[in-house]
């Protein structure tokens, strides 16, 4: 099964899909204003596209774990997005750390908008490891 991991921000979501044996991450483009309705509708179509059984979104908590003003809109986010691609499973996912761990991944000269799409890989590989056996 395909999982799709999203880095959501208000400004672009960065994407990442497994391969159909849950095993590789591989970051895809991002998507531009994700939280409009375009925004939105493209994300529901990536989903259905790509033909992913489910989909995780990074979930911003704050370093103590608690919410903060962007897990509150991820949250908001993340309900939205569930409406769109029912049937398709929709988890929140702790991603403290996946960015930094992103931009340290990939070389210098890369954009900002492939960190974005690295950090959502990043989430993608440690979401794979921690739920490996339940995917099947």
């Amino acid at each position: 099964m395909r999982v799709l991991a999203l880095d959501y921000g208000s400004a672009r979501c960065g994407c990442a899909v497994s391969d159909p044996t849950g095993t590789l991450a591989t970051p895809i483009e991002h998507i531009e204003r994700p939280g409009t309705r375009k925004g939105l509708v493209r994300v529901a179509d990536l989903a259905r596209e790509r033909e992913v059984g489910r989909i995780v979104v990074g979930l911003p908590l704050g370093l103590s774990g608690h919410d903060t003003d962007q897990t509150r809109e991820t949250r908001v986010w993340a309900d939205k997005l569930r409406d769109r691609v029912t049937p398709i499973p929709v988890e929140l996912y702790d991603e403290r750390f996946t960015t930094r761990i992103a931009s340290r991944s990939g070389p210098p000269a890369q954009t900002r908008t492939s960190e974005d799409s690295r950090a959502a890989a990043v989430l993608l590989e440690d979401w794979l490891a921690r739920h490996g056996s339940e995917r099947a």
